[in-house]
């Protein structure tokens, strides 16, 4: 069901800071009564960090606005957890680390998918 603003990614490699990607991690959970329950949650932000390369260490910080504060999660991306990650958007950066997104106020450019015209 990926439209074509989404994408599910299997290779890490194409993840890079500058991305607003959708993280979809399984989480468990027990009830009241005790019974186990597992389901999907979606953390939806921009990548400002990547950190580790291809290893099994590897990690992702992903930032987002939530009420109108910053919230931001590490998310190791060889975890057994993470179903997948779709990229929605990705913005033109021209560093490897965003830290100053945190205090950013100007808007940042979209990289538009362009068509190869034969």
């Amino acid at each position: 069901m990926a439209t074509a603003a989404t994408t599910s990614i299997i290779n890490f490699k194409d993840i890079r800071s500058g991305q607003v990607v959708k993280v979809h991690q399984k989480i468990k959970e027990f009830n009241a009564k005790g019974e186990e329950k597992e389901r999907v949650q979606m953390f939806e932000g921009m990548i400002i960090k990547r950190h580790g390369g291809i290893g099994m260490g590897a990690t992702i910080t992903v930032r987002k606005m939530s009420d109108g504060i910053g919230v931001e999660k590490i998310f190791p991306l060889h975890l057994p957890t993470i179903s997948k990650i779709e990229i929605v958007k990705e913005y033109k950066v021209n560093r490897a680390q965003l830290p100053y997104l945190r205090t950013y106020r100007k808007k940042l450019k979209e990289v538009s998918k362009s068509k190869s015209k034969s």
